[in-house]
């Protein structure tokens, strides 16, 4: 048994749980793309949806 003091210590602190709130959360969507674009993208390996969003991103500020 915990002692007395770890107790209500522990009921006082704030359960967090979870990845902390983002600034700008994403937000899920679908979009439908060629095969050919997921292929290449995915072959890089993990983060590839990353990467097709900063791409994206790029050809923004090109714009």
């Amino acid at each position: 048994m915990s002692a007395p003091e770890w107790v209500a210590k522990l009921d006082r602190t704030e359960v967090r749980r979870g990845r902390p709130k983002a600034e700008a959360p994403k937000v899920s969507t679908t979009l439908r793309l060629d095969a050919d674009i997921i292929e290449r993208f995915r072959a890089d390996g993990p983060g590839w949806q990353s990467r097709i969003n900063a791409a994206l991103r790029d050809w923004l500020k090109a714009g």
